[in-house]
C-alpha cells in the first residue's frame, strides 16, 4: 500500500501539490488530507472556492481507489462525483476523510468528508465513482 509520503510525492508537481494538499494517512479504505485556506484557493467572494473543496475530495478518494486496486488493474478513471456543500471558510484548514463504500472488481464508490479543523463543521459531502481499469491483452 502506498504511504502518504509517496501520494504527496506523486501529487508535488500536479494539481494536488500545486493547491497544497496534504495526505496525511492512508488505510484499508480510507484515506485522510489536509488543505490550508490560502488567498489563492478562494472564490472572488472572499470565500473558499467550491473548486478546492471538490478537489481536495477527489484527490482523497482518487488516492484510496489506487491504494485499493484489485490485483491486475492497471489504474482507474472516474465516471461519476457529486458533491453538496453545506460551508465554506475564509481561514483555517480544512481536512478530509474518504471511505471505500464499494471495492468491487470493476467499479470502485468512495464517499468523502470535508470538515473545516478549528470549527469541526461540516463543509462538503462528497461521493465519487471510478471504473477500474485494465491492460488491454495481447492480441
Amino acid at each position: 500500500m502506498p504511504t502518504p509520503e509517496q501520494f504527496n510525492q506523486r501529487g508535488a508537481n500536479t494539481l494536488p501539490g500545486h493547491l497544497g494538499i496534504v495526505i496525511t494517512h492512508v488505510g484499508d479504505g480510507e484515506v485522510r488530507a489536509e488543505l490550508p485556506v490560502v488567498p489563492h484557493l478562494m472564490a472572488p467572494n472572499g470565500f473558499l472556492h467550491a473548486g478546492s473543496i471538490v478537489t481536495l475530495a477527489d484527490t482523497c478518494a482518487g488516492y484510496g481507489c489506487v491504494a485499493s486496486l484489485p490485483a491486475g488493474a492497471s489504474g482507474f478513471t472516474t465516471i461519476e462525483l457529486k458533491s453538496n456543500h453545506l460551508g465554506t471558510a475564509r481561514e483555517g484548514v480544512v481536512e478530509c476523510v474518504a471511505k471505500a463504500v464499494h471495492l468491487g472488481r470493476n467499479t470502485q464508490v468512495w464517499d468523502a468528508t470535508v470538515t473545516h479543523r478549528d470549527t469541526g463543521k461540516t463543509m462538503a459531502l462528497f461521493r465519487c465513482t471510478q471504473m477500474v481499469l485494465y491492460p488491454k491483452p495481447a492480441a
